[in-house]
């Protein structure tokens, strides 16, 4: 087979091998891999209709395109592959504990609460560590990810349940299927009064997903209307089936407000992973797990909730989360204590990160500090590029000089800032997943934790973006600075809030669209003869109402005979009138359109703006 060429320069085409990118590559990395030359592929691909430059990141349709065009299979390498080698690169083999099964020794299991918005979750958790999160929560809704242990005795014996406390509300799904893939055992909780919802099913499938025994708290039995009989007949379809019923799911009817047979709920949560789980781990090695949540603190610096899974993690050890390193300064528990120690399944607060990790983003221990540093600084160039390839809109060449001309693309920049960053990422892929055509595009220049700034308000005045301020607001003179620049900051509390005047912002971008909305029939009987005017009809208004200056199209024998005529005259006897209503005869005059018969329709109608949504 021929190699192409571009320009005069061979390239070298392959024979179907597979080539392996990494996500947002380069045409300079593509390059490197087949021993090409930059530029040519460049070329390559403006003759495939694409302008990209050789160091811009791609997309992945992109790179497959142009490895189809080339002959050879592209591979596009995952996140978590890309991790897993990059560690291999350091020797270090993350998810696996060391030694043999002596090293093994049993660990609390890790428990989320799922379920339906308002069904009791958060009051669940409440009455689980007797403390008040509901009071001080903006719209009754969980804002942040955290992590609690709790003791309770089964059998005689004290055991430690962690809880990782995820937002019940559905636009924080992204972080909810996160709170799932750290965890052991789901508690689904269901209202026994409402019975099973769209957000019930839409919680249990992600526990499904990870692949985790689930225990269903009814919730409410001291509601009027409770039925928690029909609960359980519900969730039979969904495949839980109550152990009374002799499934293998454990049901327990619960009041979280009463704070009833909450202990029942927690040995059943014990008994379920004594039964179906093996929870050990080495807590002799070096500690890996998970950063549940992370915020910036005016005091404190960048602070993240982590949960060891394997190892015990220790003040004075170097840690990489994410595209954070640094050294433990000190570690608090979930009452605030001081700790020197943290063994797995256990939730601490650590303090002396870099900067703010991502809500799910793994943590390692490692030996040296700059060993750290390079894992975090390849994690965050990886994320950069993604992020760019991501952001990168296709347009071929043939439409590009119409679409700009025609400003058909229209973006909607927006940079987010967030008091942490599970809810900066929750709230920017809930408007990522906005739907309101193709014509306008929701573009995150930037998302960070922390204050507003005066770089954030300096970069939305050079992109015309606005700025969403989420439990957070401006500090120092960046609230100056934005009113003078005239960038629309707006500030928070709810997600759902920000999430829907941004969906009414978009839908305001967007052109407005007119359906045709039929506004009456006239039949002609006669025809009139004026000197002056042309013929006119003689009509008897069969339905609706016929209005002067509307639009109306001329109808023969079932088929359209003129579009687009226009009521130019309307008559009732020998006075001219703005419109005539169904049962009442009149003349109508169509301006300069002549070709009218008996028998013939005419149809009126008025464009009207739809409404989006």
């Amino acid at each position: 087979m021929q190699a192409p060429s571009v320009g005069g320069v061979m390239l070298p085409r392959g024979g179907g091998e597979t080539i392996r990118l990494s996500r947002g590559a380069s045409l300079t990395d593509f390059a490197e891999k087949i021993g090409a030359n930059p530029a040519s592929l460049v070329a390559v691909m403006m003759n495939l209709g694409e302008m990209v430059t050789a160091t811009q990141s791609v997309s992945d349709e992109t790179l497959t395109l142009l490895g189809d065009e080339m002959n050879y299979t592209v591979q596009i390498v995952s996140p978590e592959e890309e991790d897993r080698e990059l560690l291999e690169s350091f020797s270090i083999e993350f998810g696996e504990d060391e030694g043999g099964e002596e090293m093994l020794v049993s660990r609390p299991p890790v428990v989320t609460v799922m379920g339906h918005v308002d069904h009791g979750k958060t009051r669940l958790l409440d009455a689980i560590r007797k403390t008040n999160v509901v009071a001080g929560e903006a719209g009754g809704i969980t804002q942040h990810i955290g992590a609690y242990q709790v003791a309770t005795e089964v059998n005689g014996e004290e055991r430690a349940i962690t809880f990782i406390d995820t937002p019940g509300h559905e636009a924080f799904t992204a972080m909810r299927a996160r709170g799932a893939k750290s965890t052991d055992i789901a508690i689904l909780v269901v209202a026994a009064n409402d019975g099973v919802m769209p957000q019930t099913i839409e919680a249990l499938n992600h526990a499904k997903a990870a692949d985790v025994p689930i225990v269903v708290a009814v919730n409410k039995i001291d509601v009027e209307g409770a039925d928690p009989t029909k609960v359980r007949g519900q969730l039979t379809e969904f495949g839980l089936v109550a152990e009374e019923y002799g499934g293998d799911t454990m049901f327990v009817d619960i009041s979280a407000k009463q704070g009833l047979h909450i202990d029942s709920l927690l040995e059943a949560v014990v008994l379920t992973a004594d039964a179906s789980l093996d929870l050990r781990a080495n807590a002799e090695q070096d500690a890996q797990g998970i950063a549940i949540e992370a915020h910036l603190d005016r005091g404190r610096g960048a602070v993240a909730t982590v949960l060891v899974q394997r190892g015990t993690l220790r003040v004075g050890d170097t840690m990489v989360a994410g595209d954070a390193y640094g050294r433990v300064r000190a570690m608090l528990d979930d009452k605030g204590q001081n700790v020197e120690e943290a063994g797995p399944s256990t939730p601490v607060l650590v303090l002396g990160l870099t900067n703010v990790p991502g809500a799910g983003d793994n943590f390692l221990v490692v030996d040296e500090d700059r060993t750290a540093r390079q894992i975090a600084e390849k994690r965050a160039a990886r994320e950069r590029n993604a992020a760019f390839a991501k952001r990168t809109r296709r347009v071929s060449l043939e439409d590009l000089d119409k679409v700009l001309k025609a400003g058909l693309v229209q973006d909607l920049n927006i940079i987010i800032k967030g008091d942490a960053s599970g809810s900066v990422e929750a709230l920017e892929s809930s408007l990522l997943q906005l739907d309101v055509g193709e014509e306008v595009e929701i573009r995150i220049l930037h998302r960070g934790v922390g204050a507003v700034t005066e770089s954030d308000i300096n970069l939305a005045t050079g992109s015309d973006a606005i700025v969403i301020g989420f439990n957070v607001r401006a500090e120092g003179r960046a609230t100056q600075m934005a009113e003078r620049e005239g960038v629309d900051v707006r500030y928070y509390s709810v997600i759902y809030q920000a999430i829907e005047e941004i969906e009414a912002a978009l839908k305001g971008m967007l052109k407005p669209e007119y359906e045709e909305v039929e506004l009456g029939t006239a039949e002609i009987r006669e025809i009139f003869r004026s000197s002056k005017l042309g013929n006119i009809a003689g009509v008897l208004i069969r339905s609706g109402e016929v209005k002067r200056n509307t639009k109306a199209r001329l109808i023969r024998d079932g088929k359209v005979i003129a579009e687009d005529l226009n009521i130019a005259g309307l008559r009732r006897f020998k006075d001219d009138v703005t419109e005539i209503r169904e049962g009442f005869e009149g003349g109508i005059n169509l301006g300069n359109f002549n070709d009218i018969k008996i028998d013939d329709v005419i149809a009126t109608y008025e464009m009207r703006e739809k409404p989006r949504g």
